[in-house]
């Protein structure tokens, strides 16, 4: 008798066993818990090490993406930390700039028995576009030790700019002969180009990038950068700041509006990347 109870106790032992490692049972709350604690105490051990003057990141690099009051813009940065409030930086950047005065028209128009939905900016007479690579510096102003917080860094530097102006070619129905044509602006046919009349929209996106004309220039940038992931490997941060480019001429965006070749604008950029 005794016999058939330790078998059945030993059958009962190794079922619930079987089980068990057929069915583990998910990470408890005490697990949770621990990790908590243990990524906790890593920040903890990262601030003291920058207390004490340590590096606790050797490089970041990181992308934006900008609104700019004059148009948009996205960049890719490295950076290589000197000491634990400065850091080294070098950019690339690159965007379109647009005239507040530019105007957008819808337009409806017939070809070869079906409705064309497009639209065009009334006297453009250049995309603006720009490539920049720059140097400068990033240092922490505030927030060093607040674990919980938001590292405040301002950003500083400069470098040479590249403005490239691609001709705006539109689609008109030629008033002489009837035909669809399309055409960038010069001064012999103005008359043509500022017709609304006979627009018919914007050519395809592609149309001038085979006449892009350089224009050589130099821009400076100044920032604030809100770090709220100073002590984690990942980089997120909001950018708020300012642009100033001077180019070596003028550089026409609308007709009828004054060309500039200092331009000088705001913006506020959303930052992402990583550390180690």
């Amino acid at each position: 008798m005794e016999v058939k109870k330790l078998i059945f106790v030993f059958i009962l032992f190794s079922g619930t066993r079987l089980l068990a490692q057929q069915n583990p049972a998910p990470t408890s709350a005490v697990s949770k818990y621990q990790k908590k604690l243990e990524k906790r105490e890593k920040i903890n051990q990262l601030i003291k090490q920058e207390e004490e003057g340590a590096l606790i990141f050797d490089k970041q690099s990181a992308f934006a993406i900008k609104l700019n009051t004059d148009g948009w813009g996205f960049f890719y940065e490295k950076g290589k930390y000197k000491t634990t409030t400065k850091t080294s930086l070098w950019w690339i950047e690159f965007g379109e700039r647009k005239s507040i005065k530019e105007e957008r028209v819808p337009t409806i128009s017939q070809s070869q028995g079906f409705i064309i939905v497009s639209s065009y900016i009334y006297g453009k007479q250049n995309n603006a576009y720009f490539l920049k690579a720059g140097f400068g510096q990033q240092k922490l102003i505030g927030g060093k030790g607040n674990k919980n917080g938001v590292a405040v860094s301002a950003i500083y530097g400069g470098g040479i700019s590249a403005g490239l102006l691609k001709p705006y070619y539109l689609e008109i129905q030629n008033p002489t002969n009837g035909a669809r044509e399309s055409i960038r602006y010069s001064p012999a046919n103005e008359k043509l180009f500022l017709d609304p009349t006979i627009i018919l929209g914007k050519s395809g996106l592609g149309k001038g990038f085979g006449e892009i004309k350089f224009v050589p220039g130099a821009h400076v940038r100044t920032a604030l950068r809100f770090d709220y992931g100073r002590y984690n490997e990942v980089l997120s941060a909001i950018e708020i700041g300012v642009n100033a480019e001077f180019y070596s001429q003028k550089m026409p965006i609308v007709l009828l509006n004054k060309e500039n070749n200092f331009f000088f604008n705001a913006y506020a950029a959303i930052t992402f990347g990583k550390r180690k």
